[in-house]
């Protein structure tokens, strides 16, 4: 079943008006914007460009790479196991993934040396999921790309290198952790973790535009990816050089920590069935205990970033963005799901404000369909 589309306030400023500014001065390249709640989608809309040079305009379902917002779906995922009893976050790691079991932690000793020791304690999955494991943003292997090594590969890398902190000790913000929670998947399910994916939770909430691989017809509704120009007074095109073209090629790999493709109204189905207990157009995906669990700081007191299982969490909210400035938010105490799509390595002039702009004309305007 597809999003269901509220009846719109009209009595407001329409959003892409808020956000236009920064489009006449190329400090943006163009957006999708969208707010909804529970219920569904209040409002879609689009401004700017998707490819500037061609004068093409963004539309409703243009597509993104949406990059680190995967994370929050693929620990969804994990938890969909953990409510069946399969795993628990307090498991270790190598309880699963046998590499893991004599990983050393490595402890600088002198200006240039390290001395590498057992753990005082191994890594856990909730180590994984909160980016407090030690685990390095990616190992030696993961260049110049990372989508095409096997993701038992991959992760068995990750084994192999040394941990960066005593587990629990700090926050560094880690693909390694989230891509071995994928790979755990795989191990409990007896599926790839693109399949289970599709399986359990894309294709069941009728996420048909989010996919690993997009097909060639989803492609050319692929909103191109921009940066600040030499002078830093507006935008030149730029390729992200994280995955490997063409982005349909069927050797590429899934990539837990950042692998998928998606457009405004797939991301606000997911964000819907979390703001709703974890439940959609009647079919359970995760429990509320799995989402209080991830939508909660899970960093430990001596920690101060917030950072839950998979989502970022802040007061009132908690979400999650990508590398290249997309983002969702769900602001649970009004009720209201926000995204955020666009395509920026970076931004000239006062591009960067631009998000806070929408979200703050979105709370504006829809702030009271909260329950």
């Amino acid at each position: 079943m597809g999003p269901l589309i509220s009846t719109m306030k009209t009595h407001h400023r329409p959003l892409a008006a808020v956000l236009q500014p920064f489009i006449d001065t190329q400090s943006l390249a163009g957006a999708v914007l969208l707010v909804a709640d529970r219920n569904g989608i209040l409002d879609l809309e689009t401004v700017g460009y998707a490819d500037v040079a061609a004068r093409k305009p963004m539309r409703p379902n243009s597509l993104f790479w949406i990059a680190s917002q995967t994370k929050s779906m693929t620990a969804t995922a994990l938890m969909m196991l953990v409510d069946e009893g399969k795993v628990k976050v307090t498991d270790p790691v190598h309880r699963y993934l046998p590499e893991f079991k004599d990983q050393r932690v490595a402890i600088p000793r002198g200006k240039s040396d390290l001395l590498l020791r057992k753990p005082k304690q191994s890594i856990t999955l909730r180590h994984i999921l909160s980016h407090t494991s030690g685990l390095p943003f990616k190992s030696a292997i993961e260049e110049p790309t990372r989508d095409m090594i096997p993701l038992a590969t991959t992760v068995r890398s990750y084994a192999m290198t040394p941990l960066q902190f005593e587990p629990g000790a700090r926050y560094l913000y880690s693909n390694a952790g989230i891509n071995t929670a994928g790979r755990i998947i795989e191990v409990v399910s007896g599926l790839s973790y693109e399949t289970f994916m599709q399986r359990r939770l894309l294709e069941p909430l009728g996420m048909t535009d989010t996919a690993f691989k997009p097909d060639a017809r989803r492609l050319q509704r692929l909103a191109k990816a921009y940066k600040p120009d030499a002078a830093k007074t507006g935008l030149e095109e730029t390729l992200f050089s994280q995955y490997t073209r063409p982005f349909d090629n069927p050797a590429r790999q899934a990539v837990p920590g950042g692998g998928l493709f998606s457009t405004a109204a797939d991301v606000a189905q997911f964000c819907r069935m979390i703001l709703n207990g974890g439940t959609l157009d009647g079919m359970s995906y995760v429990t509320t205990e799995a989402i209080r669990q991830m939508t909660r700081k899970q960093t430990g007191r001596a920690v101060e970033t917030g950072y839950g299982l998979g989502w970022g969490v802040g007061a009132g909210t908690f979400g999650h963005g990508g590398a290249l400035a997309t983002n969702m938010t769900i602001d649970h105490k009004r009720g209201l799901i926000l995204v955020f799509l666009v395509q920026h390595m970076g931004f000239p002039g006062n591009g960067n404000l631009a998000q806070a702009a929408f979200q703050d004309a979105a709370r504006e305007r829809f702030g009271s369909s909260g329950p």
